[in-house]
């Protein structure tokens, strides 16, 4: 359906200054317009509003048919007719010429221009001729890249643009003839092209296609297309016998049909391609894919002619310079809005029809913005913002006119073509209107608009619709902007998008969450929106829309770092509290309620629990804004209402009473402030609970608690210690594993360097995680038993110790990473001797670790090696550790004694694990008989005692 608004696109109008009547006209670029009468084109200067006049007039060489102008390469192209010989011709440099009767320079495409450059050269208009071996019908000029495309019978051709360089300096127009389209079974009327795409026009049918350079879709250069059994053909198919049963007294007519995609192949049209290129050049397109067919089928009931029922023009243009359409009747041009941005907009940015962006659909209904009455329209060209019209008074119809009989043209026949007697040369003239500027229309779009604000209906959409995609359109072209007019046409295009928002935001439509999009295009502030909206009531119960609702909840989360006032923040409250109470706690917690009145927010809150709507979430509401209101015996009232696990969950379905953003920064709120101080192990579980279901990330949870403590990022408070601690009891991924290993020993490592106590009593104690968690290892016994050897007097020190401890022993833990991390823990230190052993212990260095021992602790060394030094490694009992007791008995010195013991207890255990033979072999040779007697006479006996 179309929809009819009386608005004002067109502005001037004024008469073309042409001398004789124009056969043909065409617009050049911006600034120019080309008529053609005969052999001589005028060509005109059209700038702005000024009065178009005269530029420059040159002749062809011969009788002009089609005319076509190229913005790119600024070239004019002309089917011309001479000595009923047909050619096609391109008028280059033309800018220069100065008189009809100046020099011209004529060529063939491809030829080299041969005579030397010269200042009279560059002043001299280049007419180029396009060699053909089909007579040409129709031109078409791609408006991107400037290539020419000539429709012949049954083939079309391609001319590619390029360029001969003379010097440094100056270049002449050329082209290549690169690629002809064979079609079967159309006579182009028209055709167009546009940055590969094609599109064909007979009498009644039009075929589009895409030229592609992908080799993997479509159909091949030189190519033919393969032979199917076509039903469409078979029953559309005529024979030369039916044929000739045309006359006067019958009319032959085919179905209308239209078939898209893949289902264009199936129309009966053969295409194939055929390269005409240099060899040693590159094929610009390898392949053609079938885009439309679509063929119609008019109401004979009411012509005459057969002109009257034939298509009439056919056009392809970049989506981004399409703003209106225009149409032409008898006596009346009509404007029509077009959906170009529309699919454009969709095209170049992945974010519209998202809750970031909007643009109006391309299936909106059509808009007819004006009806302009001109008597005797004929022709109609539109370019940039100016509509070209030609007028002619039609003479009295003749009797063989009115006689006519009723004819329809076929695909394969021609049109009829009827005698009329000469007549009296009717009036003429060529108008160019120029239409008015994007945003003058704009303007007057909204204001027409208002007409329909109070009554909130479709229509006030709709147009406001048309208005934000002729300013998108205006702004996908900005390569033809000034810098003011892009300026303008920004500032309206946010101003549209307001407008789009409030229309949105107000009526109740299915489409009414696009009020955020268009809201946040506009670049309003969450205030500027809610001061739009009318609060009054009239008969007592507010409504307020879904599109206002879904909007403002979606802003409450993202916009904050904006704060509403005071009494914007309690309208709000209000809004939810009437529209959407279950929303209601999530919008208090919002930063940008902050400003709420806790008395305010508190009634709302009660008010939903009397309703018979509770939660914990409310519960926890009230107890952040007891606090707000510094009532600490309600808030405390309201934690021991429920459980600890319940107060979690709490937490989790709104992470904002806990941890807020403003201006990218965490921001801990006053509740979670509260919480460190009272409940520090709740905050713990909370966050650690808004981790585990993503909603918090790992490093935004350590900045947290970082700044909650009031360190910067180097210091590592005790709470964060507690928070790692948590992770690993919660057994996180394995992907988190190993840098929670590495960030807990690190800070233990360096707290036991620095003998720095914890800034808080840690939440858990060594044995707690050892019991909770797996990932905190069972402390090996002789690690007692070194510690021991030295009183610690700080307990802070032995947790910090024991957890290091506890972590090494884990299976989990990857040793080899903290070996280079143990350096700023003196091995001189009973902490440092224990880890290093544990670690060197953990990799199988036990060699290392019984030396170590026996220098640094000998009591500890039997413990070690009860507890180490099994299995496969129960060899080192006699290799190693008992040759190594024996030489430091030798050298005597203060730990003789410790010595001996060991050896006692090394002996026994030896003496139980070998044979006789075997244990003496071990025994030193310069030993005492007296001392080793006793331990051979047991391995002696054993076998017996068994």
């Amino acid at each position: 359906m179309v929809q009819l608004y009386n608005l004002h696109p067109f502005g001037s109008q004024q008469v073309v200054p042409c001398k004789l009547e124009p056969e043909r006209f065409c617009g050049g670029g911006s600034d120019v317009l080309f008529a053609a009468a005969g052999c001589k084109v005028e060509a005109f200067a059209v700038v702005g509003q000024e009065l178009c006049q005269p530029r420059c007039a040159f002749s062809t060489l011969g009788k002009v048919l089609r005319l076509a102008y190229s913005e790119a390469g600024d070239y004019l192209v002309a089917i011309e007719e001479k000595n009923k010989a047909t050619f096609v011709r391109a008028y280059g440099n033309w800018r220069s010429k100065r008189t009809e009767n100046s020099r011209v320079c004529i060529r063939m495409v491809g030829h080299t221009v041969d005579s030397p450059f010269s200042e009279t050269f560059r002043d001299q208009m280049s007419i180029v001729e396009m060699p053909l071996s089909e007579v040409p019908l129709c031109i078409s000029c791609c408006p991107v890249k400037g290539d020419l495309l000539v429709g012949c019978t049954n083939q079309l051709v391609l001319f590619s643009l390029k360029y001969q360089v003379i010097n440094e300096e100056f270049s002449v127009l050329d082209f290549e003839h690169s690629l002809i389209i064979h079609i079967d079974s159309i006579n182009p009327v028209e055709v167009s092209f546009c940055a590969g795409y094609v599109a064909v026009m007979s009498d009644l049918e039009v075929l589009v296609l895409k030229l592609e350079s992908d080799p993997k879709n479509g159909e091949s250069v030189n190519q033919y297309p393969r032979k199917t059994n076509n039903p469409m053909k078979q029953t559309e198919g005529t024979s030369n016998e039916t044929l000739h049963l045309e006359s006067d007294d019958f009319v032959f007519c085919q179905k209308p049909i239209e078939l898209l995609g893949e289902k264009s192949e199936q129309s009966g049209v053969s295409v194939r391609l055929e390269s005409t290129g240099l060899a040693e050049e590159k094929i610009k397109y390898f392949h053609v894919q079938h885009l439309l067919y679509k063929r119609f089928a008019p109401d004979i009931s009411s012509y005459v002619l057969s002109d009257d029922i034939k298509l009439h023009s056919l056009q392809l243009l970049p989506i981004y310079q399409t703003r209106a359409s225009f149409l032409f009747l008898s006596n009346s041009l009509q404007c029509f809005t077009v959906r170009c941005s529309a699919a454009a907009a969709r095209e170049e940015d992945p974010y519209v029809d998202t809750t970031m962006k909007a643009c109006p659909p391309v299936s909106m209904d059509v808009c007819a913005l004006r009806i302009q009455l001109f008597i005797g329209l004929k022709a109609i060209c539109h370019f940039k913002n100016h509509v070209i019209l030609l007028t002619k008074a039609d003479p009295e119809a003749s009797p063989e006119r009115r006689k006519s009989p009723k004819r329809l043209p076929s695909r394969k026949g021609t049109s009829v073509k009827l005698k009329t007697p000469p007549v009296a040369e009717a009036g003429w003239n060529l108008y160019i209107v120029n239409t008015i500027s994007p945003v003058q229309l704009y303007r007057e779009m909204v204001d027409y608009s208002n007409t329909y604000k109070n009554t909130k209906t479709q229509s006030c959409i709709h147009l406001l619709s048309e208005a934000h995609l002729l300013v998108r359109a205006a702004l996908m072209d900005a390569s033809q902007l000034e810098p003011g007019e892009k300026t303008e046409l920004l500032e309206a295009f946010k101003e549209s998008c307001g407008h789009l928002g409030d229309c949105y935001s107000r009526l109740d439509t299915q489409h009414s969450h696009l009020a955020l999009p268009y809201y946040k295009m506009s670049g309003l502030s969450m205030a500027e929106v809610l001061a739009r909206v009318d609060w009054s009531v009239e008969d007592g119960s507010q409504k307020y829309e879904r599109g206002l609702i879904f909007y403002i909840s979606h802003s409450l989360y993202e916009n904050l770092d904006e704060e509403l006032s005071e009494e914007l923040a309690a309208k709000v409250a209000q809004m939810f509290h009437v529209a959407e109470p279950k929303q209601l706690p999530h919008v208090l917690c919002s930063p940008s309620m902050k400003n709420i009145n806790p008395l305010t927010a508190m009634s709302y809150l009660r008010k939903l629990d009397t309703s018979g709507f509770s939660s914990i979430l409310v519960t926890l509401t009230k107890a952040s804004m007891a606090l707000k209101m510094g009532d600490l015996d309600m808030h405390r009232n309201e934690m021991k209402s429920d459980s600890e696990m319940k107060l979690v969950c709490g937490f989790i379905l709104e992470p904002q009473l806990l941890i807020q953003h403003r201006k990218g920064q965490i921001v801990p709120t006053e509740f979670a402030f509260h919480l460190k101080e009272a409940q520090p192990g709740l905050l713990v579980a909370s966050v650690l609970g808004l981790q585990k279901n993503n909603k918090i990330g790992i490093e935004e949870a350590d900045s947290f608690f970082k700044v909650l403590c009031g360190k910067d990022e180097d210091t590592i408070p005790q709470l964060l210690v507690d928070f790692w601690e948590a992770q690993l009891v919660a057994c996180l991924p394995d992907v988190v594993l190993q840098e929670l290993f590495f960030k807990l020993t690190s800070q233990y490592i360096w707290r036991l360097s620095k003998r720095q106590p914890p800034d808080t009593i840690p939440l858990r104690t060594a044995e707690d995680l050892i019991n909770a968690c797996s990932h905190y290892g069972l402390i090996s016994p002789w690690v007692n038993v070194l510690i021991s050897s030295n009183s610690l007097a700080d307990q802070n020190y032995t947790e910090d110790l024991s957890k290091l401890q506890s972590l090494i022993c884990s299976p989990s833990f990857d040793i080899a990473s903290i070996i280079p991390f143990l350096e700023p823990l003196s091995e001189d230190t009973v902490a440092g001797l224990s880890i290093r052993v544990l670690c060197h212990t953990r990799l199988k260095e036990y060699e290392q670790c019984i030396d170590t021992l026996l220098e640094r602790c000998p009591e500890a060394i039997i413990p070690y090696a009860n507890y180490e030094l099994k299995e496969e490694n129960r060899t080192l009992w006699w290799k190693k550790l008992l040759p190594e007791l024996c030489q430091r008995i030798k050298c005597g010195g203060e730990k003789y004694h410790l010595y001996l013991s060991s050896l006692k207890e090394t002996l026994s255990t030896v003496a139980v694990e070998l044979e006789l033979r075997d244990f003496l072999n071990v025994l030193p040779e310069d030993g005492t008989v007296a001392f080793f007697l006793p331990y051979l006479l047991y391995c002696s006996r054993k076998k017996s005692l068994t």
